[in-house]
């Protein structure tokens, strides 16, 4: 009954894996190759997390 209203994490990091993909996506086609590497790096920790979540 308590759990109801509670966010489930994965999908919270897989809802901020697929905002961060969009967002590397754009700034790569801006050309600003140094904040895409940036994104990259984020995402990679993201699917970290989402990995040990599906575990």
């Amino acid at each position: 009954m308590f759990g109801l209203f509670k966010k489930d994490p994965l999908k919270e990091l897989q809802k901020e894996y697929k905002t961060k993909s969009e967002e590397a996506m754009k700034v790569q086609r801006s050309g600003d190759l140094r904040l895409y590497a940036t994104l990259v790096e984020e995402l990679e920790e993201i699917e970290k997390k989402i990995a040990a979540h599906t575990k």
